[in-house]
């Protein structure tokens, strides 16, 4: 397998790369790590790494290398489904200094997935003579998970001189397939007609799928009951209950007594998973709901009526059903942090970034527009970096010894009327620098002191206060033997003198008191 790199470009801190879905474990992507300006042996030593984000990403970054290259299977249909282009959106990591960069890798189709009709056989019933040549029959179309020309499909029907194909297209409703009747049928000559329809796609190679039509010739009966619109269109929204009345159809048949009795059904055409959505009584018409709907899921369902009467043989007359769903505001903002850099100096400039994050919404339109800010505001802020991503950065100086940890929360707020909030915590504890010296109660200590006291006796206990942690404020002290007048003599000659206290920081800081 040939996997080539399609397209990179570095723009804001953005590189795009492309790869062919299943494609082999190892494949090289890109040359990520020079793509992003990183010098030799910078990808390892900055720990140059992509970051999770929810769901397997398939690629991973090689070692030193720094090259991305695929790591499991790529599977553009189970990543994205019907969904084109199919992109994956990454965040990439360096650390010294602390860096984001986003990768946007797109998995191409390949044509890996044959057209699939909904059942191996279909069978007709068609009247002889009374049916006219011109009339047509629905069919239902194959479906192939693929995309673009890998899921563009043709039909063909083998050889017949009283059936052909008909397929039509509209910006409406999509693809409509009819089999056409273009001779008159004689039951008494062939009773059962069985024919092949073929669907293929347009890969090179092309794959195939196939369905046998059973056409029974009957008798009879010679008026098909009539819908009185060929599309009935309906919205509702995605938080309709079950039981809701989606629409009543209605058909007519002109023929008499129980060729004229009509019964309904309907039949799911797309998506193929939605037929526990919607029933229709068979008598009256009435279509409900009888499942959820789910805007983020599937937001246009087509179905097709029947109508067909009690006739010998039945006859029936059909329509289409689109039901838009409209979506509501009932996903709230997702909260996610994807890096997280404590504890932070309390000498750390403004700007510094602490943490990486993301906010999402299912929804859309202003449902999923979001807005996110930091509570308390201070002495944090938000800056977005890309869509959905942002920073959590130092807006105002840190003093570990007035506070020493910070519980701040990041809000977001969607667009919907009513709006929905989602939130995450942050703890950001504050590490200590020495940036405090030891201080003294008193710039001077008076002490009383019997002359004649042998040595090694007390005289008086002196303490410095250290407000920093650890080593910077664990203090020692220390007489300062430095003379008066330029001279150096023994501490013990004077009647006043200096203590010093030193703390064990780097570097350290002192500070002195004057003993009488």
């Amino acid at each position: 397998v040939l996997v080539l790199q399609a397209a990179w470009a570095l723009a804001g801190g953005q590189v795009r790369y492309s790869v062919p879905e299943e494609a082999k474990g190892g494949t090289v992507v890109g040359r990520l790590a020079q793509d992003l300006g990183l010098e030799a042996g910078e990808a390892e030593a900055r720990r140059l790494r992509l970051v999770a984000q929810g769901r397997r990403a398939s690629v991973e970054v090689s070692g030193a290398s720094g090259a991305l290259v695929v790591s499991s299977r790529l599977d553009r249909e189970e990543l994205c489904g019907k969904s084109a282009p199919c992109a994956l959106r990454l965040e990439v990591l360096v650390e010294r200094p602390l860096r984001v960069f986003h990768v946007e890798l797109e998995v191409t189709d390949i044509n890996d997935n044959a057209p699939i009709f909904p059942a191996a056989r279909k069978n007709l019933s068609i009247a002889e003579w009374t049916t006219l040549p011109g009339s047509r029959f629905p069919l239902e179309g194959a479906s192939d998970a693929d995309i673009g020309a890998n899921a563009q499909l043709s039909y063909t029907l083998s050889p017949s001189e009283h059936f052909s194909l008909d397929l039509q297209k509209t910006e409406e409703d999509g693809e409509s397939l009819f089999l056409v009747l273009t001779k008159s049928l004689d039951r008494e000559t062939i009773p059962v007609h069985r024919l092949v329809l073929t669907a293929s796609d347009g890969g090179r190679p092309s794959l195939t799928g196939t369905m046998e039509l059973v056409i029974s010739v009957l008798d009879v009966n010679d008026n098909a009951p009539q819908f009185n619109q060929s599309v009935y269109k309906v919205q509702l929204p995605e938080n309709a209950e079950r039981g809701t009345l989606v629409t009543r159809v209605t058909a007519t048949d002109m023929d008499e007594g129980s060729n004229s009795n009509i019964s309904y059904s309907l039949q799911i055409l797309s998506p193929q998973d939605g037929r526990d959505v919607f029933r229709i009584d068979r008598n009256s018409g009435e279509i409900r709901l009888t499942g959820d709907l789910d805007f983020e899921d599937v937001g246009l369902y087509r179905l097709q009526m029947d109508a067909t009467d009690k006739g010998t043989p039945p006859l029936s007359g059909h329509c289409k059903l689109l039901v838009e769903v409209l979506d509501v505001n009932d996903n709230a903002p997702e909260v996610w942090v994807t890096s997280l850099s404590v504890p932070v100096p309390e000498d750390a400039s403004v700007g510094t970034v602490v943490a990486l994050l993301s906010v999402s919404d299912r929804d859309s339109g202003a449902n999923g527009r979001v807005r996110c800010w930091v509570w308390p505001a201070s002495p944090f802020g938000l800056e977005a970096t890309f869509a959905g991503s942002y920073s959590l950065v130092l807006r105002e100086a840190l003093d570990r010894e007035r506070v020493s940890e910070y519980e701040v929360e990041v809000r977001a707020e969607d667009g919907g009327a009513p709006s929905l909030r989602g939130r995450r915590g942050v703890r950001v504890p504050v590490s200590d620098v020495n940036d405090n010296a030891p201080a003294f109660a008193q710039a001077v200590y008076t002490v009383l002191a019997r002359e004649n006291n042998a040595a090694g006796a007390e005289l008086a206990r002196l303490w410095a206060r250290d407000p920093d942690e650890a080593g910077n404020g664990r203090v020692s002290y220390s007489v300062w033997e430095g003379g008066v007048g330029g001279g150096w003599r023994p501490a013990s000659s004077y009647v006043s003198f200096e203590v010093r206290a030193v703390d064990a920081g780097e570097p350290p800081l002192c500070g002195n008191a004057t003993v009488q």
